[in-house]
């Protein structure tokens, strides 16, 4: 049996960063204002909380929608954040997780999330904290996203996404950024 073991050197290993295009698509449709579980190399909104910050002991501030990629080697605790956030801070809070359907934090995320996006269509290629370039042999799993959002009963809906057309909707938005 062959065993799929990380490469990634340990000060990296929990510093990956969501691909920019896939970022910018859902930004323009939430509006991210806060990026709950960043560094300063990896932050994808102005307003971000590092480990310093203790991002799970503090409240997320935020004057609107809340990004959130934790650190998968813990995510559990980052689910429960999230619900207590979205709440507290009267935000949707986005959470971009591995699709494993088979853990406790998945189940977690069940009892309180009001929509379940499923990335289609192939792995996302997270950036590599050390070297700021994709990694090369992509995503061990594909991807979900968590969408907390207040006001409303949580309907725990699941919904799809393909990967190749968020990647597209962003590529779009930063072409005409840089265009302008």
């Amino acid at each position: 049996m062959s065993e799929f073991a990380s490469n990634t050197p340990l000060e990296h290993k929990d510093r990956w960063q969501t691909p920019i295009e896939v970022f910018a698509a859902l930004d323009a449709e939430f509006g991210f204002y806060l990026d709950a579980a960043a560094d300063h190399g990896n932050a994808l909104c102005a307003r971000y909380l590092t480990e310093s910050d203790d991002a799970l002991n503090s409240e997320w501030v935020s004057y609107g929608a809340i990004w959130c990629n934790p650190p998968y080697s813990a995510i559990t605790p980052w689910v429960g954040k999230a619900t207590e956030q979205c709440r507290a801070q009267s935000q949707p809070v986005v959470m971009l997780l591995p699709a494993d359907t088979s853990t406790g934090w998945f189940s977690l995320a069940l009892e309180s999330v009001d929509e379940v996006r499923i990335i289609t269509g192939g792995r996302l290629a997270f950036i590599n904290a050390g070297t700021g370039k994709p990694g090369k042999n992509g995503n061990s799993k594909g991807s979900l996203l968590f969408i907390w959002r207040p006001f409303i009963k949580p309907r725990c809906q699941f919904t799809t996404v393909s990967r190749d057309e968020l990647i597209a909707i962003g590529s779009d938005i930063m072409a005409g950024v840089k265009a302008a």
